[in-house]
C-alpha cells in the first residue's frame, strides 16, 4: 500500500532575484519539520498547479524555509516564480503546498575529506552540506551560468573551482578529479543523463564503495513543456473557491479533458 506524502500550506513572504537563473523564496510554514539531512528535498506545488516540482531547502529557520529555485525558459514552477519580472505582478502572500522533506546525504564514519560537484540545481545543497560539516575539508566544483561567488563557503577549509555552463560537462570534469588520499565522500547532483555516465565511471573505473558516494539526477533534458489542451489553472481557482478536495478538483479536471478529446475527435 503507498503512503501518500503530507502536504503543508505555505505562505510566500519573500522573493528575492538572486542571479538571471536562480530566485530566492522564503515560505512562512508552521507545520514543517526538517530531517537534518543537508540535501534535503521537498515538493513544491504551485497556485494553478496539480504537479509537484522538487527542491532542496537551503535553509530552515524557525517556521520560514529557503527555497533556492534555479529557473528555465519554460516550467511549471518557472512561470510562477518569475511573475515578478514577466506580469508586473508579485507571489509574496501567495500560498503554496509543500510536502514533507527527504534527504539522501550520509556521510561514512571517519570520512577525513569531501568532494562536491554539481550545476545551478546543486548549488543550495553544496552549499548546505559545506556548512553543515565546516572542519571537513572540502572541495567544491560547481559549472553554472550565472556569478554567484558569494554563494558557497569558500576558505581554508572549503575550495570552491566556479565554471561557466549549465552543467554539461561534469561527467568530464569528474573524469579529470584528483582524488584526495584516504576515506572520504563524494557528493553529485546535475542533470540525469550525466548523473548515469558519473554512476559508472564510479563504479567501474575508480571501483568507489557505494557507501561512498551519493548522485542524484535532478532533471531531465527536454524539449520544453507542451502546453496542455485544457488550463487547470480556472479549475483549481474554482474548486479551491468551493472547498473541493484535491482529488475533487482532479476529478473535474480529467471530465474536462475527456470533454475536449471528444469534441476534437468529433470535429475530425
Amino acid at each position: 500500500m503507498s503512503v501518500r506524502a503530507q502536504h503543508h500550506s505555505a505562505t510566500v513572504v519573500r522573493r528575492e532575484q538572486l542571479s538571471d537563473h536562480f530566485v530566492r523564496v522564503v515560505l512562512d510554514v508552521p507545520s514543517f519539520v526538517s530531517t537534518g539531512v543537508p540535501d534535503e528535498w521537498v515538493g513544491l506545488i504551485v497556485p494553478g498547479q496539480f504537479q509537484s516540482r522538487y527542491y532542496t531547502v537551503r535553509q530552515h529557520v524557525g517556521s520560514e524555509l529557503t527555497l533556492d529555485i534555479a529557473v528555465h525558459e519554460v516550467g511549471l514552477v518557472t512561470e510562477w516564480a518569475q511573475a515578478d519580472l514577466t506580469g508586473g505582478s508579485t507571489i509574496v502572500g501567495q500560498t503554496v503546498t509543500i510536502t514533507d522533506p527527504k534527504g539522501s546525504f550520509e556521510l561514512p564514519e571517519g570520512a577525513a575529506w569531501l568532494l562536491l560537484v554539481g550545476d545551478l540545481t546543486a548549488l543550495p545543497a553544496m552549499a548546505r552540506i559545506s556548512e553543515t560539516h565546516p572542519d571537513l575539508p572540502t572541495r567544491v566544483w560547481a559549472e553554472v551560468p550565472d556569478q554567484l561567488s558569494g554563494y558557497l563557503p569558500d576558505d581554508d577549509r572549503h575550495q570552491v573551482t566556479w565554471m561557466p555552463g549549465h552543467g554539461d560537462h561534469l561527467a568530464e570534469l569528474v573524469e579529470g578529479i584528483e582524488w584526495p588520499e584516504g576515506d572520504g565522500y563524494f557528493w553529485m547532483a546535475g542533470e540525469s543523463a550525466q548523473m548515469r555516465a558519473i554512476r559508472k565511471h564510479l563504479m567501474r573505473e575508480r571501483k568507489v564503495p557505494t557507501a561512498a558516494y551519493d548522485v542524484m539526477g535532478y532533471w531531465r533534458v527536454s524539449a520544453g513543456r507542451q502546453p496542455r489542451a485544457v488550463d487547470p489553472g480556472p479549475i483549481y481557482r474554482d474548486g479551491k473557491a468551493r472547498g473541493l478536495s484535491d482529488e475533487q478538483i482532479w476529478a473535474n479536471y480529467d471530465a474536462a479533458q475527456q470533454h475536449h478529446d471528444g469534441h476534437e475527435a468529433g470535429r475530425g
